[in-house]
């Protein structure tokens, strides 16, 4: 039985039988999902809590989905799997205070010299701005790597239906339309990072690569990987900030 037959007999007769074939069928992206994020989290959090805390978003957006709207499930999935994940993470708070007050002055100085120079940012002017030497700021840059994907997740949640990934549908046209904008200002964003750092960010999100993999392709070490990697998505924060206002 194909997948659209499963939903026509779930969501129009209730058949529990074909909703539980729905989520096995579906499983495989949640442990995609929690597989990729756990390359981030992994220092805090262990893999099948990821795929447990997943799970629930899985079998939210097979409750809410909508098959006669013609949208994709995995698509429409993927943003409420990696939702349901950043929430339950988040509601933990182990990010330590200190961590989060130091990417917030990271961000601080990003933000005021993406003013003056746009987004090729130099690590000198940067050390220089946080009143660090280039040793210190590569120090700073890996010790917030992680934070830095998980604000840039966060934001991505929050942010209606915005994902970095994939095209969707909003579910309103309010929400369609804001959806829209926003990942076309985000895609203009990113073509203007410097190279390496757009370059980074692509293996990344959309090629779903990890820095060894990606360190490999750009004969870069895993620890530039990092600091470019931070510092890209520190000028996209800023971005995403914006447009949520």
């Amino acid at each position: 039985m194909t997948n659209i037959e499963l939903w026509k007999r779930y969501k129009d007769s209730g058949d529990l039988k074909a909703k539980e074939e729905l989520i096995v069928s579906y499983v495989s992206l949640v442990k995609t999902i929690s597989g990729r994020l756990y390359n981030t989290y992994n220092a805090h959090v262990e893999y099948d809590d990821l795929v447990g805390y997943g799970v629930l978003g899985l079998l939210d957006a097979i409750e809410k989905f909508d098959y006669k709207l013609g949208n994709k499930f995995e698509t429409y999935a993927n943003i409420r799997i990696r939702g349901a994940i950043v929430d339950q993470l988040r509601s933990m708070d182990w990010i330590p205070r200190s961590l989060r007050q130091k990417y917030k002055q990271l961000e601080k100085a990003v933000n005021k010299l993406q003013n003056i120079y746009g987004l090729d940012i130099r690590d000198e002017d940067l050390a220089k701005e946080m009143n660090m030497t280039p040793k210190q700021l590569s120090e700073l840059m890996h010790e917030v790597s992680t934070f830095s994907i998980i604000s840039l997740d966060e934001k991505i949640t929050e942010n209606s239906n915005v994902n970095i990934q994939e095209d969707t549908k909003a579910e309103t046209p309010e929400g369609e339309l804001m959806n829209v904008e926003t990942k076309r200002l985000l895609k203009e964003m990113i073509e203007k990072l410097p190279e390496k750092e757009q370059r980074i960010i692509e293996l990344y999100y959309y090629s779903e690569l990890t820095y060894k993999e990606i360190s490999k392709i750009m004969n870069i070490s895993e620890s530039r990987i990092s600091q470019l990697h931070t510092k890209a998505i520190t000028k996209m924060q800023a971005k995403i900030e914006d447009l949520m206002e």
